[in-house]
């Protein structure tokens, strides 16, 4: 193969990767607040696909009072519902509930980059 049929394949797949669909990658940054007076905890659920965040059997902790921006990266167009409940009381929950099993009206949010609203979980 001559120098120029290299640089020639070399440039043909540089120009192929640009055109090439890619998967899009988007950022989302949830801001809860825990106005319960005992400390919660929470995950972050795709209903898209079999993704939690933080993940690796780890969840969010938040003490009584406490307000947390947890930014992640999902995918573009993903919807990523929230679930919390109160460290220890798993009875006690917000959003879909410990291990996305619950039903819920407005805690879900797409994936599009930005911020949520604070979300504020009270009693």
């Amino acid at each position: 193969m001559t120098f120029f049929t290299a640089r020639r394949i070399a440039a043909a797949f540089f120009i192929a990767t640009l055109a090439a669909p890619a998967a899009h990658a988007g950022d989302v940054t949830f801001e809860i607040r825990n106005g319960h007076p005992n400390a919660m905890r929470l995950e972050l659920y795709s209903q898209d696909r079999d993704y939690v965040w933080p993940g690796n059997d780890k969840d969010f902790y938040l003490d009584d009072g406490e307000t947390k921006q947890l930014p992640i990266s999902c995918e573009e167009g993903e919807s990523i519902c929230y679930g919390a409940w109160v460290d220890g009381d798993e009875g006690t929950y917000w959003g879909v509930g410990p291990g996305n099993k619950e039903k819920c009206e407005d805690c879900c949010y797409t994936c599009s980059g930005g911020e949520t609203e604070e979300i504020n979980l009270v009693e």
